[in-house]
């Protein structure tokens, strides 16, 4: 499976499945069964396998370098760069690196995946067709199985901010969600100036943001293969724009397509923090950098932040669902 998918956008099917699994009262979530799909590293070029597997409750996501045999969790202190994507590798085998997870991640944190294990035989995540859309229709094809377990988030207590010159991220004191609001601003007009403003729940980001693809300017990419990236970069997984004009015969998939693909990234690299984030997020023009040293500093003090467990009991599961977990 590689390039552009047709996903189902079957509303009924999928909140049938979440009223069969319990979810109305939040649980951690895993797959039903693995999932496999081939693809080519953005970056890399690099020809990949990955598996979706099931995992128990509390093991988090975890990226498994199947060629390496080198386990990496999904978590912002084992981000190593963060050049036009999030790569992740551990101190202990800094060489097994996984790059691009930010859309995948994404895809994770949306659906309400809090438990799985990526296994990948190469350095880079596929980037499909350039949006999460792939990993949705992956995911609803595997299914998702309710844990018995209770999931928490890290409620944001007092404000955090990073900068860097124009740019910047904060995580704000919120009330029961995740809220994102952001901005950015191109010179290139066919990008300019956009915003978007929203909660983050399944449905929202279905609709809102996991088709959103990511986009490059047509000048840049000549110096980008220079420094080793975007050598699987085509228009069939990237939105390119050359000025006033994007190249993509198909066109946009959204007017603002552009700020809703940084804000899906923004939506992977936060999933990084290991937990749902009770928080309001605002930026302007932050991109993956930022983002990783926003958790950092979010984590750095610990009065910016508590556990909290939702909820502190849990029914018990549906006895289909129970067997099948």
């Amino acid at each position: 499976m590689d390039g552009l998918l047709h996903i189902s956008q079957d509303r009924a099917v999928r909140d049938g499945e979440r009223a069969s699994l319990g979810l109305d009262v939040p649980r951690r979530c895993t797959l039903r069964t693995p999932i496999d799909c081939v693809g080519t590293g953005l970056h890399t070029g690099t020809r990949v396998r990955v598996r979706l597997c099931p995992a128990p409750a509390g093991s988090g996501i975890v990226f498994r370098r199947t060629d390496l045999g080198v386990d990496i969790p999904a978590l912002y202190t084992n981000v190593v760069d963060s050049r036009l994507c999030t790569v992740l590798a551990t101190a202990e085998r800094p060489e097994a690196r996984v790059g691009t997870v930010e859309h995948l991640m994404a895809a994770l944190a949306g659906c309400g995946v809090t438990d799985a294990t990526v296994e990948i035989d190469g350095p880079e995540v596929p980037v499909l067709d350039g949006s999460a859309a792939p990993w949705v229709f992956l995911l609803d094809c595997a299914g998702r199985v309710a844990l018995d377990a209770a999931p928490h988030a890290v409620e944001v207590l007092r404000p955090v901010r990073v900068e860097e010159g124009a740019a910047f991220a904060e995580l704000r004191p919120g009330t029961d969600g995740f809220d994102l609001a952001l901005s950015i601003a191109f010179d290139a007009p066919a990008i300019g100036r956009q915003s978007l403003t929203l909660r983050l729940g399944e449905e929202t980001f279905r609709r809102e943001l996991s088709r959103a693809r990511t986009f490059a300017q047509a000048h840049e990419i000549a110096g980008l293969r220079a420094a080793g990236l975007a050598r699987g970069g085509s228009l069939d997984n990237a939105v390119v724009v050359d000025g006033a004009k994007v190249l993509n015969p198909a066109g946009l998939r959204a007017p603002d397509e552009f700020v809703r693909h940084k804000l899906l990234d923004a939506v992977g690299d936060l999933a990084l923090a290991g937990a749902a984030l009770r928080a309001r997020f605002v930026g302007h023009r932050s991109g993956h950098a930022l983002n990783n040293r926003l958790l950092r500093a979010l984590f750095a003090d610990g009065a910016n932040w508590r556990r909290v467990e939702e909820p502190a009991w849990l029914p018990p599961l549906p006895a289909e669902t129970a067997r099948a977990a």
